[in-house]
């Protein structure tokens, strides 16, 4: 039973990448899946730095963009087939690594994540301060149905693959997430990241029984900047560009805010924020104006709420309701869920109300396809087939019934809280 569960994970995972495709083959839906796929090792390479060592990192993205243009140059000189360019992208992002992190981990805490706060900034202004290297504001392209292929080591109808199709890319965007997340769940199962958590949890006690934290330290940079250099690949074969845009703090704090929005703590945690963060970047996106806004208020709420993730939140009440049997859990569970509808509702119709209001027709069209109403001013700051008394009347309705199911629900939590103590009291006493 523990084994079916420990590898549960790993059968959604690659049923989240293989199955779609065949189920809806649509470009769209590549693009949005190797989007997702690439984030994904991004986000578990960037965690071996902040959850198993404890090293908060602003200039992550530095490997990535380096690692892909190291490998977009590599391929445009017709040396290296696509299927082997991520490994290419990963060597160039370890040899970065190999320069950074000798001089950011000479520190740790604060000191450490400034100083790859400043690396990262370096980074940006030598990719427009050299464009014939970092090709400029075009950035460099590449034809991913130009290189030599691999045709004597894939077997039958894969030797015919040049990767031009976004459905062949994608099928190798997909292989390679898997490896890398397989390596990385490998990688942290070895005792030398037994070592790095070590280092995370006490350095003076770490280093009292032998170990060197710089040392170790800098070994985890390296392998991570590594891994971090494999997804930026992974990105150049998607989209078939690399451009300073890459290398960006914008790019690094995606990556942190996936890793937190997962969690640390859990493997697959740092896959849920990948997830949630490229559902949020191309679906949300795609809809409304408001992404950013409500990316923000929800990386907001994961802390505030659940510090440790959601992987962290999700495994804690699961075994809250093995524990105590899901009918005794049941009522509070219902009304929690009841209540972060209500309150998710009300808070996108107040935004989108709002956005409305500034942006005109487009947000107003926005919102009034989620609620199912057409016609209507959407230009004077209305909702389609929604006036704003209406507007009003629906928002204090939906606030208020949120109050009164949030309330409930923290009632029914105490309940369960209190007749499990109760029930636990006759054994203490014994």
């Amino acid at each position: 039973m523990r084994k079916r569960r420990a590898l549960a994970p790993w059968f959604v995972l690659i049923a989240f990448l293989a199955l779609p495709p065949f189920i809806w083959p649509h470009s769209w839906l590549l693009a949005y899946l190797a989007q997702s796929a690439t984030m994904i090792v991004f986000a578990l390479s960037y965690n071996l730095l902040l959850g198993e060592t404890g090293l908060l990192s602003f200039g992550h993205a530095a490997y990535a963009g380096l690692g892909a243009l190291i490998a977009a140059h590599v391929f445009n000189t017709g040396g290296v087939p696509l299927a082997l360019l991520p490994l290419v992208g990963g060597i160039g992002g370890a040899l970065c690594g190999v320069l950074f992190g000798l001089i950011a981990t000479r520190r740790s805490g604060t000191a450490f994540a400034m100083i790859t706060l400043g690396l990262g900034e370096l980074v940006v202004a030598a990719a427009w301060t050299l464009p014939g290297w970092f090709g400029g504001e075009a950035g460099v392209a590449i034809d991913r149905a130009s290189g030599p292929r691999l045709a004597a080591a894939m077997p039958g109808s894969l030797a015919g693959w040049s990767f031009g199709p976004a459905r062949e890319a994608y099928a190798l965007i997909a292989l390679w997430c898997v490896v890398a997340a397989v390596a990385m769940f490998a990688l942290s199962r070895t005792p030398f990241m037994r070592v790095a958590n070590a280092v995370r949890d006490n350095p003076v006690r770490a280093a009292a029984i032998g170990c060197y934290p710089a040392r170790v330290r800098y070994g985890v940079v390296v392998l991570s900047a590594f891994f971090a250099g494999l997804a930026g690949t992974l990105g150049l074969i998607d989209i078939e560009l690399v451009s300073t845009e890459s290398v960006g703090m914008m790019r690094s704090g995606a990556v942190l805010i996936a890793t937190v929005i997962g969690g640390t703590s859990a493997f697959f945690g740092p896959v849920i924020g990948a997830l949630a963060l490229t559902f949020v970047n191309v679906i949300v996106a795609s809809v409304t104006r408001a992404w950013l806004f409500y990316l923000g208020l929800f990386f907001v709420v994961v802390v505030m709420v659940a510090p440790d993730g959601l992987a962290g939140f999700g495994m804690r009440h699961a075994a809250r309701i093995a524990e105590y049997g899901w009918r005794r859990c049941r009522t509070a569970y219902l009304w929690s869920a009841a209540g972060m509808l209500l309150w998710l509702a009300a808070v996108v119709l107040a935004v989108q109300w709002a956005y409305a209001a500034q942006f005109g027709a487009d947000e107003g069209a926005a919102l009034g396809a989620i609620f199912g109403t057409r016609g209507g001013d959407a230009a004077a700051g209305s909702v389609p087939g929604l006036s704003a008394a209406r507007l009003a009347l629906l928002l204090c309705v939906l606030a208020v019934c949120a109050a009164l199911a949030t309330r409930r629900a923290i009632r029914a939590h105490a309940d369960l809280a209190g007749h499990t103590r109760a029930v636990q009291r006759p054994g203490d006493a014994q």
